[in-house]
């Protein structure tokens, strides 16, 4: 039981890590631009996490790697359209509007009443996210449920790539795919930095690398060994609301008392689906009677 909430604890750590990383990345931006921080962030995860995994040459050209190829391109995809993202219309909507990915991923297949109910509040909570700010930025929407689409196919590739690699292999030979791709979009920001950003550039690029990618990749790997998806899932749900605190607090981002209803029915609906979707836990069957005539046998 205290590992349970040890493991949950981390949860929520990983979750605020995220964002808090998300946020510092977005002060970046009128230096490098969306690309380049994303560009950055995959070249400092990549390195962190090859340093733990250490995947070797003969792993990365294996069959095996294929789903963790795969998982590459689709953090490009994920962290591309977020930051634009977050870039147009801020942190907190951006990331709630991602959230819809996995929830939807959750949704697919249900014929439960109770399941397309969730969904139509989700949907309720999107409206009032998006059609109570007047003059939205419609791409800017458009980039955050593009992000969201990606965060559903991180989460069956991570699941396809940790079951054909050992450990968080899966996840590092990933973070080398999109750090390599991106990496011309790193150079191209960086030649537009000014000597005297560069410090500043490397040192917000470490952190955000740590608390984005490498810190959080560990914690949930560590997590997944301890508690179960359906709790993980439920857990998860804080991330709009962390997206939403650190928007606030590191890019004075305030969001409408509209928009933190639709932000809260957001998560509630994921809370529902997952906690809907858990199967009860199966009994343990009676210990087996001992043969008569044994110590402790009934007569």
């Amino acid at each position: 039981m205290r590992s349970q909430k040890i493991a949950a604890s981390a949860v929520v750590v990983s979750a605020v890590s995220v964002q808090i990383g998300a946020a510092l990345g977005a002060t970046l931006f009128p230096l490098l631009g969306p690309a380049g921080v994303v560009a950055l962030r995959q070249a400092v995860s990549a390195v962190v996490l090859i340093g733990i995994a250490r995947p070797t040459p003969r792993t990365l050209v294996s069959s095996a790697a294929r789903p963790a190829l795969l998982l590459g391109i689709t953090l490009i995809v994920m962290n591309l359209s977020l930051y634009a993202a977050v870039e147009r219309i801020g942190l907190g909507l951006a990331v709630t509007l991602e959230f819809l990915g996995p929830l939807t991923l959750a949704l697919l297949g249900s014929r439960r009443r109770s399941d397309l109910a969730c969904a139509a509040l989700a949907g309720l909570g999107v409206v009032l996210l998006t059609g109570s700010v007047w003059g939205i930025d419609l791409l800017g929407v458009l980039l955050g449920l593009t992000a969201g689409a990606a965060w559903a196919g991180y989460i069956v590739f991570s699941q396809r790539a940790g079951k054909s690699l050992p450990g968080i292999q899966g996840t590092a030979i990933a973070s080398i795919v999109a750090a390599l791709v991106t990496a011309p979009f790193l150079v191209i920001a960086l030649l537009g930095v000014s000597p005297s950003e560069l410090a500043h550039v490397a040192l917000i690029g470490l952190a955000v690398g740590t608390l984005s990618s490498a810190l959080p990749y560990s914690l949930d790997l560590l997590v997944l060994r301890v508690i179960r998806r359906q709790t993980f899932g439920v857990l998860q749900s804080i991330h709009p609301a962390a997206a939403a605190l650190a928007g606030l607090v590191i890019l004075g981002q305030a969001l409408t008392l509209t928009q933190i209803i639709g932000l809260t029915l957001v998560s509630v609906s994921n809370v529902i689906v997952v906690l809907r979707g858990t199967p009860p836990p199966e009994k343990a069957p009676p210990p087996p009677l001992a043969p008569l005539g044994t110590p402790g046998a009934p007569a």
